[in-house]
């Protein structure tokens, strides 16, 4: 029986993958026409679900999202022999995360509660009031991420896109955790005189 410790690793694991494909996708364009440098980057991409279903035993909903933005967009940018639409997959994701994040709160019940009940049914979790501010601070990052990502893949080079996609999400995800953090510190200590 598999540890939930070896569950969780694989996780992050296959998250880590999920950059191959647009560090492929960079390498190639810089020693090859775009046309190589989009076949590989789907190839990659269709290797990485084939190894999440094979290491993981199924495929993650957003990993689904991701291929199908990859292959749809690689293959209209193969037609069109320009690389700007399989750049434009970290913006669509990213969107659409934030459109179901938001909707999910909408209906009341938050994406970030919903994931920490799952990952962890007994264990403690935050007030409501502090995950719904932060998963609503989540869209609106989301959401201007994706637009500069989107910015990016238009009319900057290859490398800054693929910087952001992988690094700099990290570090912005980072600074957003600390900003998140002291305002949850905040919060708290207002919950707590009332």
């Amino acid at each position: 029986m598999e540890s939930t410790p070896r569950k969780k690793q694989s996780r992050s694991n296959i998250f880590l993958i999920s950059f191959l494909p647009a560090i492929l996708y960079w390498y190639l364009e810089t020693k090859y026409p775009v046309k190589i440098a989009l076949m590989g980057g789907i190839a990659l991409s269709v290797a990485e679900i084939i190894f999440e279903k094979f290491y993981s035993g199924h495929v993650h909903q957003l990993s689904k999202l991701n291929f199908f933005l990859i292959v749809f967009l690689g293959g209209f940018s193969l037609l069109e022999e320009n690389g700007i639409f399989f750049k434009l997959q970290p913006s669509l994701s990213l969107w659409a995360l934030a459109g179901y994040m938001a909707l999910k709160l909408k209906r009341g019940s938050g994406f970030l509660k919903e994931m920490m009940i799952d990952m962890n049914p007994d264990g403690p979790r935050p007030p409501d009031l502090i995950l719904t501010q932060m998963e609503k601070n989540l869209v609106i990052l989301f959401v201007a991420y994706g637009l500069w990502m989107g910015i990016l893949a238009i009319w900057f080079q290859t490398s800054y896109w693929v910087f952001f996609k992988t690094a700099g999400l990290f570090i912005i995800l980072a600074i957003f955790m600390v900003f998140q953090g002291l305002w949850n510190r905040r919060a708290m200590k207002k919950m707590s005189k009332s």
